[in-house]
């Protein structure tokens, strides 16, 4: 009996993705900065280094003690070890598939690419202000949206002055690009003369 090889782009894929996490669109890799790279580095890390490692250790201990049906530390044991390898197995996955994009790069230009702090107004006037970032990196409270968010697909490309349109569940929306800002190079901003 041959067994067939599972393709490696499978919806299981996604199984282990955080709940509300906005999947990678098709064929495309997955851009972050490099501090987003760090964080998921060091997260993966510390979960392979040091948390594992413990939490095994108190698997075993409470698997020497008898009856496993009613023992609470083996029963949690055995879940946190199942949510630690399927975390690993996430960020494994997102960094190997994962394109470092220096938004510094863009310093000084007023294009949105990614990375950018772009300030806009809506038809309102109202003035927003968000950056540009990885999905596994963007925080929404913090004003930071991932890539693929319509907001963002919005404004990627556009300049200063440029008026954009972004599709609401209210309807179209006219957008009109205020300001955008990339971080200094790491080099122009470390101070002169130390």
């Amino acid at each position: 009996m041959r067994k067939a090889i599972p393709p490696e782009n499978t919806a299981d894929d996604d199984d282990d993705a955080p709940p509300g996490l906005p999947p990678l669109p098709a064929g495309t890799r997955n851009y972050m900065t490099p501090q987003g790279w760090r964080a998921l580095r060091a997260e993966l890390m510390q979960l392979l280094d040091e948390e594992r490692p413990r939490v095994v250790e108190i698997v075993s201990w409470a698997a020497k003690n008898g009856d496993r049906s009613e023992n609470g530390d083996y029963l949690y044991g055995k879940k946190r070890l199942r949510e630690i390898d399927r975390r690993i197995r996430y960020l494994t996955r997102r960094l190997d598939i994962a394109e470092v994009a220096d938004p510094s790069a863009h310093h000084g230009k007023d294009q949105i690419f990614f990375g950018a702090t772009v300030t806009y107004a809506d038809r309102a006037g109202r003035e927003h202000t968000i950056t540009i970032k990885g999905i596994d990196e963007s925080d929404s409270l913090n004003g930071e949206v991932s890539w693929v968010a319509p907001i963002a697909r919005a404004l990627l490309k556009a300049r200063e002055g440029d008026e954009v349109q972004l599709m609401t569940p209210g309807g179209m929306e006219l957008l009109e690009v205020l300001a955008v800002r990339y971080p200094a190079p790491a080099s122009a901003a470390a101070p002169e003369g130390g």
